[in-house]
């Protein structure tokens, strides 16, 4: 397995146990065990009341310089000067056309799973919580999708907790 491989699993990991917290905080529903799964099946698996639940997760980044630059990998000069570019755009826009595009990509896919969640982690150290809470009723989860939910983690450590963005 190669080192991005193994780097995105350990990210899909931390996301979906720090979702879990945050999920049994929030309900008191417990919810354990996770494990990872083939790629015909969403990327974590657990169970919620007895029952097998399937979590997607995805990582919100903005872009895949801003991604590079999070993940602290070397830049180049060009992924430096795209940086420079979108640190003059306004966040509120970049988040809602960033969040909207992972929803348009995620709710094209089809799984080998009875109930899938989708938990979307924000990274980007501009973007907090309430800024996606005020875009709620901009988001777009399109109609058909494979999701019973789906949720954010408002911050990269899960400080702020989740927000339910469907249904």
């Amino acid at each position: 397995m190669h080192n991005s491989q193994k780097e995105k699993i350990a990210l899909e990991h931390q996301a979906a146990k720090l979702f879990m917290r945050c999920y049994e905080k929030n309900t008191g529903k417990p919810i354990r065990h996770i494990w990872h799964n083939d790629p015909i099946r969403p990327d974590v698996s657990c169970m919620l009341e007895g029952e097998r639940l399937d979590l997607e997760i995805a990582h919100l980044y903005g872009s895949e310089e801003e991604a590079m630059e999070i993940l602290g990998r070397s830049l180049s000069k060009i992924t430096q000067q795209a940086l420079q570019v979108l640190k003059n755009e306004p966040a509120s826009e970049r988040l809602l056309q960033s969040l909207n595009r992972i929803l348009q990509s995620k709710s094209r896919k089809h799984y080998d799973s009875q109930r899938v969640w989708l938990v979307i982690r924000n990274t980007h150290p501009a973007w907090q919580q309430q800024d996606i809470k005020a875009l709620e009723h901009c988001i777009c989860v399109p109609e058909p999708n494979p999701f019973e939910k789906v949720w954010i983690l408002g911050d990269m450590e899960g400080k702020s907790g989740i927000v339910r963005l469907y249904p």
